[in-house]
């Protein structure tokens, strides 16, 4: 049985990505349905055309028009059905027989940050993260071209309450992680020998105290006393490392 935890209603229309790492990474996933791409010859001639996908060729000032200002679309843009969101079951499910991170994000709402993190994921191999459905991004270009493709391999589960959600990962046997600045314990001194959650916070406000409490320890990155914190997505990409090489 499927716990309570479903996924997100879908939020707002159909994505449009930008440039070629997100627009190949989309093309290439089975799971993503692709509904219109727009290019310029020279960046068409690059790509493997699905052959059912309608195509529009367009110069550089039109493919402008489609995506926000300024954005680097590198000739490439593509309007995409956002996939099918996964259940946490399933995605503890995943990870039941190996020891990969698993990343808790409590209303992370940069897109920016959403999308570094993801990228960070694929890069340290992370189960997958999780998010509540409304406070967080939906899926954007903003975030799959900081994803650089990640958006595309790293599952992402949305959850309608964080803290029972952390309890489920508990039960799943992940020792869950807070990582704040307010406590003397780094994560070193914390990781022991379980599969890890990492439980990250807010751009500026932080770890809010109900997800905190459901955590198993609190701990913080041994950063040095000239700067405050870290980006969320820097740090969530510090803790992959030290998780990852323990």
């Amino acid at each position: 049985m499927r716990k309570g935890h479903r996924p997100s209603k879908p939020q707002g229309g159909r994505p449009r990505f930008w440039g070629r790492h997100a627009v190949l990474a989309a093309l290439a996933n089975p799971a993503r349905r692709a509904i219109h791409l727009w290019g310029t010859r020279e960046a068409l001639a690059r790509v493997q055309l699905p052959p059912a996908l309608p195509v529009t060729y367009a110069d550089g000032a039109d493919l402008g028009r489609l995506v926000p200002r300024d954005a680097p679309h590198q000739g490439l843009v593509l309007e995409v059905e956002p996939l099918e969101d996964i259940w946490l079951s399933e995605l503890l499910d995943q990870g039941r027989d190996d020891r990969r991170p698993l990343l808790v994000l409590d209303q992370v709402t940069d897109p920016h940050n959403v999308g570094a993190i993801l990228r960070s994921a694929a890069a340290f191999d992370a189960l997958g993260i999780v998010t509540q459905d409304r406070h967080a991004p939906p899926e954007s270009g903003t975030i799959a071209r900081a994803a650089s493709g990640a958006l595309e391999t790293v599952p992402w589960a949305r959850v309608v309450n964080l803290a029972r959600a952390l309890d489920e990962i508990a039960e799943a046997g992940f020792w869950r992680i807070a990582l704040t600045g307010e406590v003397e314990a780094t994560l070193a001194e914390v990781m022991g020998t379980a599969r890890i959650a990492l439980v990250l916070g807010a751009e500026g406000e932080g770890l809010r105290h109900n997800s905190a409490v459901h955590c198993d320890e609190r701990a913080r990155l041994p950063i040095s006393p000239k700067i405050e914190s870290l980006n969320v997505s820097n740090a969530a990409a510090v803790a992959l490392y030290a998780v990852t090489t323990r």
